[in-house]
This record gives C-alpha cells, sequence and structure tokens, in this order.
C-alpha cells in the first residue's frame, strides 16, 4: 500500500471543509436583543406610538420545552367597521429573529383571539402588538422562563 506523499487524506479535507462551512452560519445563530425586537416593532407599526392595554397575551410563566410554548391572545374589540383589530403581531425579544407571526383580521372575523404554539430559544419577553382599524397600536408583554430552549 502506497502512502500519500501530503499529511492531508481525503477524510481530514473533507472534515476542514465541512468546519469551514459551519463557521460561516454562525454568526446567523445570535440571539435578537430587546433593542432589536423594539425595531421590529417600529418597522411594523413605524412612529405609533404604543398603549398598554385592550390586549390580553397568555402565556405559561415557565415552559419547560422552548420548542412547544403555549400562546392565546385576545383583543377587547367590538369587531364593528368603525373599531376592529386589523393585525396583531407577536414578536419574541430573545429568538434568533424577533417576529414570531402575524395575523390579519377584518370586522367579519367575529373576534381577535388567537392560540397557537411558539418556539422560544431562551427565557425571555414576548411581546403582542394590536393594530386597530383607527391607527391606534395596543400592546402586552409577558416574560417565559425557558427551561430547555427550542431555536
Amino acid at each position: 500500500m502506497v502512502k500519500p506523499e501530503s499529511g492531508l487524506n481525503r477524510r481530514q479535507a473533507m472534515v476542514a471543509m465541512g468546519g469551514a462551512a459551519c463557521v460561516g452560519v454562525l454568526p446567523n445563530l445570535a440571539w435578537a436583543t430587546p433593542a432589536e425586537a423594539e425595531a421590529a416593532v417600529k418597522a411594523l407599526i413605524g412612529s405609533t406610538a404604543t398603549t398598554e392595554g385592550r390586549v390580553q397575551l397568555k402565556l405559561p410563566q415557565i415552559a419547560e420545552n422552548g420548542a412547544t410554548v403555549q400562546l392565546r391572545v385576545l383583543v377587547d374589540s367590538p369587531m364593528t367597521a368603525a373599531d376592529h383589530v386589523k393585525a396583531i403581531h407577536i414578536l419574541a425579544e430573545g429568538n434568533p429573529l424577533p417576529g414570531v407571526a402575524s395575523f390579519h383580521f377584518t370586522a367579519r372575523s367575529g373576534k381577535a383571539d388567537v392560540s397557537t404554539r411558539i418556539r422560544l430559544g431562551k427565557t425571555q419577553n414576548v411581546h403582542a402588538v394590536a393594530v386597530m382599524s383607527n391607527g391606534s397600536v395596543w400592546r402586552a408583554k409577558e416574560e417565559v422562563k425557558v427551561t430547555v430552549g427550542g431555536c
């Protein structure tokens, strides 16, 4: 059997290339900061001021598995043509990307009540932002302690 002249064999070269490919992905895995989450809110609603109230955000205080965290958002609105919820946006300030979900409504939706499961990478604040038909924006925030990250 003839040994190669160089000190690098095919297996070692493949491992080196795989490692180099992973290094290019690592910067994208950084967690969002609260400032980035706030910037994401501003990107959705512009310069409109947000007000606490009218939005109920229901999350567990402790999530054992961050991959499936039950979330429910209710907005107090008559859902008439003159006063209804146009959109609900969910943001998580500790995930790699703060935007989690957006739900859109019309006056004919009946009620603004959303229930879903979301992924959370670590203990963080989750925000629900409701945009109303009159241009007002309502907001709620809850902290969720995550024992095992899901992102």
